[in-house]
């Protein structure tokens, strides 16, 4: 059997195997649905078993969406709920939530992609940075950390952002899709955390106020997560990793596949493995340009610009010229819609059929149509993990540990395992920030102790949610960079656990030496 054979018998193997576990669970949910007895909010060890079985399975077959499929049907069997479709996928699909990321970050950035393939708009301005801003390798991917750091207000705008605009210059300067979704994924939550001019501050300070004496009202808050920035190591550990990585001064490089990626690329200019199946189709890359029409950097700037100028300008004046202490203005689903319109609009003064410019744009949503189901199965799996008590269950277990010399690297890995099980560090901190701030108080009440504890949650959430194959933002570095999602997992877990570990130590070190 040939290794080409034999890696779509193992694809398929995996098939089999997702399937076969499913109609399993099933059967078992329809003996035994409602009898696992739900204590404190949640079911003891079973509360961990949907997100961790979806985990596992993901990552042994590679085969994401009958994965997340199994997690969901699990947690109907433990909940008692076998009707998943009523009781999970349509009230997680029928959000606003969901709907603001199928608008803006599938059909508005599939859209808006699509139609630089009619008018060349992204190939241009890679030609165009290509010539004055990037040289090679090594500059195309420390422009990615630049653009990164810009778009630092974390999450999904981050990720999307910077994807859709380094993608064109990297692809041409020869970047590997493991190394820029990496990037990409490594500059979104930790930029927001280290470069706090986001609403960020204002949500954890939400969430701390009245925990602690140290913490009274929500400014309190606010204020403490700036003192805390250089206590934040995953963070900074996680930056600083990205910018070496982007320079290739790393002395050695942490996990075989990202190697792996790295020689292929180079030796052969291939930018994904053999077999991969990335989360962007044909439509999204295939240049099909009329030969009547002449593409400019208007075509890119224009969109773009007009999605950074109402995404970020009434962002900036609000946070600047209303205060810290009212939530800033984010225009973000306006802002994608526009630049689409925008878009068409330039495409259509320049000549270019409207048939054409709708063909693009409608090519583009078909092209990010695999990442829309992922997307949905994970937000329902979200709600699978919420409904049996997931984050519940590992908060009360961890609880049990009360030495001060562990517990701020303790607290980081706690909400590393909360935020990869569950695939979102906010409703992470949610969770955890409540529990945590007081534990800590009760542990040992010295501010600077407090500190450290505060940090810790931050970036170990913001870990966990990096690298969760369920995470909306790392599903969303795969699409915008055109990266295999079980690739990108794989390829940059091994870096971010390095700087996991670094900052864990150094918590421990720290407070060894100063409390």
């Amino acid at each position: 059997m040939s290794d080409s054979n034999g890696r779509t018998y193992l694809i398929a193997k995996g098939h089999w195997i997702n399937l076969f576990i499913t109609f399993l669970l099933i059967v078992l949910g329809i003996l035994f649905a409602g009898s696992i007895p739900e204590q404190n909010g949640h079911f003891g060890f079973w509360s961990v078993l949907p997100p961790l079985v979806a985990i596992v399975l993901a990552f042994w077959t590679r085969e994401v969406i009958s994965a997340l499929f199994v997690g969901i049907v699990l947690g109907g069997v433990i909940a008692g709920e076998l009707n998943v479709v009523q009781e999970f996928l349509i009230p997680s699909i029928g959000t606003e939530g969901f709907a603001l990321i199928l608008l803006v970050y599938l059909w508005s950035l599939g859209g808006l992609i699509g139609m630089w393939t009619r008018t060349g708009g992204a190939e241009r301005f890679a030609e165009w940075a290509s010539h004055h801003l990037v040289r090679g390798r090594k500059s195309a991917k420390f422009f990615t950390w630049m653009m990164g750091l810009v778009f630092h207000q974390g999450g999904t705008i981050s990720t999307v952002l910077t994807g859709a605009t380094v993608r064109p210059i990297a692809d041409k300067h020869n970047v590997s899709h493991e190394e820029l979704s990496y990037m990409v994924d490594s500059t979104a939550s930790p930029a927001a955390t280290i470069i706090p001019f986001n609403v960020w501050p204002i949500y954890i300070a939400g969430l701390v106020a009245g925990t602690i004496p140290l913490f009274e009202t929500t400014q309190d808050g606010i204020a403490f997560f700036f003192q805390a920035l250089p206590f934040n190591f995953y963070g900074i550990f996680a930056l600083l990793m990205t910018l070496l990585f982007a320079w290739e001064l790393l002395p050695w490089l942490p996990g075989r596949q990202m190697r792996e990626a790295i020689r292929r690329v180079k030796e052969t200019g291939q930018k994904d493995r053999d077999r991969a199946e990335p989360m962007s189709s044909p439509e999204l890359t295939k240049m099909n340009i009329p030969e009547t029409y002449q593409p400019g950097l208007v075509d890119f700037f224009g969109p773009i610009g007009t999605l950074l100028g109402v995404a970020i300008l009434p962002y900036i004046i609000t946070f600047y010229f209303m205060g810290q202490t009212e939530e800033p203005t984010l225009l973000i689903a306006e802002a994608f819609v526009l630049a689409v319109l925008s878009g068409m609009f330039i495409a259509l003064t320049k000549g270019m059929s409207l048939k054409t410019v709708m063909e693009g744009f409608v090519d583009g949503c078909k092209g990010v149509s695999i990442g829309a189901i992922v997307l949905a199965l994970a937000v329902s799996l979200k709600e699978v993990a919420e409904t049996v008590g997931t984050a519940k269950y590992v908060v009360a277990l961890a609880g049990q540990a009360i030495d001060p010399l562990v517990l701020p690297a303790m607290l980081m890995g706690l909400c590393m395992f909360i935020a990869f099980s569950a695939g979102t560090s906010w409703g992470t901190y949610a969770v955890v920030f409540p529990v945590a701030m007081p534990l800590a108080w009760a542990v040992l009440p010295d501010p600077f102790f407090i500190t450290l504890c505060f940090g810790a949650v931050v970036g170990g959430s913001v870990f966990g949610d990096q690298c969760s194959p369920i995470s909306d933002t790392t599903i969303l570095s795969s699409l915008a960079t055109g990266c295999d999602l079980m690739d990108h997992v794989r390829s940059q877990v091994p870096l971010a656990l390095t700087a996991a570990i670094l900052s864990g130590l150094l918590y421990t070190f720290t407070v060894f030496l100063f409390v």
